[in-house]
This record gives structure tokens, C-alpha cells and sequence, in this order.
């Protein structure tokens, strides 16, 4: 896939006309709302650290890929905010004919800005952060918006009710949660099904080391998130699903330089431990059986068609790009999404909890109501 084309006073941006026909869309839980099987995540790479003209490189070139769902949060940058700027500017100069083929998604739960209506779930605060995040994108509506953590200090039905009350208002289309539990996710459901404002997706960490969505984890433990959220109705969409890179060939050799571990971003150096990375070398033996990277792979499983109908199977994955060759890599892992019985049996035989879910306590701070 080429990418679009700008005149020759670089102003004018034309999407490629055939973006659409190397893309898989998947439809998000219960909902009709369709997402590409890849989403691009904006947590790194759109702040101020990395200059605009990469960003918009990124941006444009997923865009003239297929990729249509573009995933924010209130906090993302350097500095916090600045990604959603980056992407208002990007909408402003260069995709504003074309809003209608996105889904914009942003979140609000982390640490938004100080004081105590910048942080959890009460109504101030999920209110308050989106008209924030919809003055930086310059948008009137963004297509998804989530709860972006469990908030153990503010009652389930308040954050319901301040979703349901966005989303009549017109300034979000469809809302979502991230990182709740089974069982938080199954009363979460119910409350919105009540209020005729379904919740339709649900954003939890979900990668080859890291399978918490699949294991029974609610009080009973009888229902895992996957098996909830199929029986709700509730579309998964999985963030991390390259371990924060660990399932990249980044780390099959050490650490390098100008890594993400070694910026200290969101993989810790005790996940590099050497068990990890020799499970990680002897996962990438198995992709490479496949004729695929490590990172298609780890991808591919994610994506891969789980439960007897595929009901627990992921709709999208939020990937993280530093360049349109990366990009590309990445989306190659569609071609290939299935996987052998004997293949499946050996990843489960090597792969193991790396000590990766850096989510694991907000998830567990408030598991049901």
C-alpha cells in the first residue's frame, strides 16, 4: 500500500483511493460501529518529544492504510494534552474532509491535571476532561470516549451516569471502559443497558505475556473479561498487545541504546530480565516457522479468532508507531491471523505472565460494586 499524496506545495493531502481494500474492519461488540482490526495509539510518540512532521507522517500514512480508528487519551503526550493537540492540528491542516471516516476515541480516569477533580471518575471530572480534550482536538463530538480506569472512591452508577449523559449530549457517540474487572464490567454493563446507552467496548492490556483477559479473575472465579464482555455484548479492543515492545525484534539481542527501556518508558528493566527474553527469542522462533515477525505474531494471536462463534474474539488492537516502516510491518500481521492447533500449543508452552501488566492495580482497586 502507497501512501497518499501531497501537492507540490505539500498543503493539500489526498488520502490513497485504495485505503480501504488491504484493511480488515471488525465490528466492536454488540454495537454497529466497525473498527479496523488495527488501531493507532497515540500514548508515545505524538508528544513533544518527537518533531510534528514524523507525527504527521504517521498519521496520514495509517489513514491512506485503512486504519481509521485513532485512539487518545486526556494524558497522552509529553506533555500531558499534547497528543491530542498534535492530532487536532493534523485534523485541522489535513483530515478535516475526512472526519467522517474516523473513530476518534479519548479517555479520562488517569491523572488529568492537579487538584482532585483531575483524576477518578465522578461526573466533575469525566465532564470537565472531555470538553478539555474537545477544545485541543477541535472537534464537537469524538466517536468513543472512556472511563479510563476503575475509580474505587466514586460509586459505579455516578461514572455510568456521567457516560450516558455524554453521550446524549451529543459529545461522544459511543463510551467504553478500560481496565475494569469481569465482574465491575458486567454491573457497568447492565447499569448502561438500563439507561439505553449500551457500553460497547471495553480497552483492557492483553498480549502474549500478558493474559489476565482470559483467565477467571472475577470473585467467583468462574468468568474471565473475555467471556463477560461477549455475554454483554461488549466489544474488546486490546492496548499493549507488543508487551510495550518486549514481542519486537528490539529485544532478541539485549537492550538497545534508544529504546523504549532504555528512556525508562513503560518497560521496566526488570521486565527485561533474561527469562523473559529467552522466552521472548524462542516465541520469535516460532513466528519466524510462520514466515513472520515477531511483533506480526504477537499481533496475529492477539487478533486471532477466539471462542466457538468467535465471540471472544479481540475487534481491534491499539498499536504504537515510530515510523510508516514499522506501521507496515505491523499491519502485515492481518495477512495471517490463524493459527494451528499445534502452533497455539506450543505459544502457551512458552509464553508466561513477564511481570508487564502495569495496570494489574487499578484494575484491582475497585473489582466490583
Amino acid at each position: 500500500m502507497h501512501n497518499g499524496h501531497m501537492d507540490e506545495n505539500n498543503s493539500q493531502y489526498q488520502p490513497h483511493p485504495q485505503r480501504y481494500e488491504s484493511m480488515q474492519y471488525r465490528r466492536l461488540g454488540n454495537s454497529g460501529l466497525q473498527v479496523s482490526a488495527i488501531a493507532l495509539g497515540m500514548w508515545h510518540n505524538f508528544g513533544h518529544d518527537k518533531p510534528f512532521a514524523d507525527q504527521r507522517a504517521i498519521v496520514l500514512g495509517a489513514f491512506d492504510r485503512g486504519i481509521t480508528h485513532f485512539d487518545l487519551a486526556n494524558n497522552y503526550g509529553p506533555p500531558s494534552g499534547s497528543a491530542e493537540t498534535a492530532f487536532g492540528m493534523l485534523l485541522d491542516s489535513d483530515l478535516h474532509a475526512y472526519r467522517d471516516e474516523l473513530v476518534i476515541a479519548t479517555k479520562a480516569g488517569w491523572r488529568g491535571w492537579d487538584g482532585p477533580y483531575g483524576f477518578g471518575g465522578s461526573r466533575k471530572y469525566l465532564m470537565a476532561s472531555l470538553d478539555r480534550s474537545l477544545q485541543r482536538l477541535g472537534v464537537d463530538y469524538v466517536d468513543i470516549f472512556y472511563h479510563h480506569r476503575p475509580d474505587p472512591d466514586t460509586p459505579l452508577e455516578e461514572t455510568m451516569g456521567a457516560l450516558r449523559d455524554i453521550v446524549a449530549s451529543g459529545k461522544a457517540l459511543y463510551a467504553g471502559v478500560s481496565s475494569y474487572s469481569p465482574e465491575l464490567l458486567r454491573q457497568a454493563a447492565e447499569i448502561m443497558d438500563d439507561e439505553g446507552c449500551p457500553l460497547v467496548c471495553h480497552q483492557p492490556s492483553y498480549s502474549m505475556l500478558n493474559r489476565w483477559v482470559e483467565e477467571p479473575t472475577d470473585t467467583d472465579g468462574t468468568e474471565s473479561l473475555l467471556e463477560a464482555a461477549a455475554d454483554t455484548g461488549v466489544g474488546i479492543i486490546a492496548f499493549s498487545p507488543l508487551a510495550q515492545g518486549l514481542l519486537t525484534d528490539r529485544y532478541l539481542h539485549g537492550v538497545p541504546e534508544d529504546s523504549r527501556a532504555a528512556a525508562g518508558k513503560s518497560l521496566a528493566s526488570s521486565m527485561l530480565s533474561e527469562s523473559n527474553l529467552e522466552m521472548v527469542r524462542r516465541l520469535n522462533d516460532i513466528a519466524q516457522e510462520r514466515g513472520q515477525t515477531l511483533a506480526q505474531m504477537a499481533l496475529s494471536w492477539v487478533l486471532r479468532r477466539q471462542g466457538e462463534f468467535g465471540e471472544q474474539t479481540v475487534a481491534s488492537a491499539v498499536i504504537g508507531a515510530s515510523s510508516l516502516a514499522q506501521l507496515d510491518q505491523n499491519i502485515g500481521a492481518l495477512e495471517q491471523v490463524e493459527f494451528s492447533a499445534q502452533e497455539l500449543a506450543a505459544i502457551d508452552d512458552i509464553a508466561r505472565d513477564a511481570g508487564i501488566n502495569i495496570w494489574a492495580a487499578a484494575t484491582r482497586s475497585k473489582l466490583s460494586e
